[in-house]
């Protein structure tokens, strides 16, 4: 889930019920604008519910000072059978009012292009 024009570092990663994690997505370029420093998103979590070939609930939190980029979000990717593949479908709640809606969308889009490209290259 690294959005186009990111680079990301995964520091913990317990994929279980109940397991944590905590990554950092850093703008390839130096006009990006981060949330925890000038050109980093550095978040943690957990994950709240996993169902193999179905579902994962995280809750997660950016790593910030900014009060408008505060607080718990609830992200449920659900997977589901299609024809010759898997729908995915993401919905975020709880997104932080300092965070667009558009610009959430727009960096879900791409993390999700990047990953059915990669599945699909096989």
């Amino acid at each position: 889930m690294v959005p186009t024009g990111m680079t990301s570092h995964v520091h913990a990663f317990d994929a279980r019920e109940g397991g944590s994690f905590r990554i950092s997505l850093t703008y390839d370029a130096p006009t990006g604008t981060g949330k925890t420093t000038a050109h980093t998103d550095t978040y943690h979590g957990r994950f709240v519910k996993l169902v193999t070939n179905e579902q994962v609930v995280e809750v997660v939190e950016f790593e910030t000072t900014d009060p408008a980029l505060r607080g718990e979000m609830t992200i449920t990717i659900s997977l589901a059978d299609a024809d010759g593949g898997t729908d995915v479908l993401a919905v975020h709640d709880g997104l932080p009012h300092g965070v667009p809606n558009a610009d959430n969308e727009v960096g879900w889009r791409s993390s999700l292009a990047k990953l059915a490209a990669l599945v699909e290259a096989g």
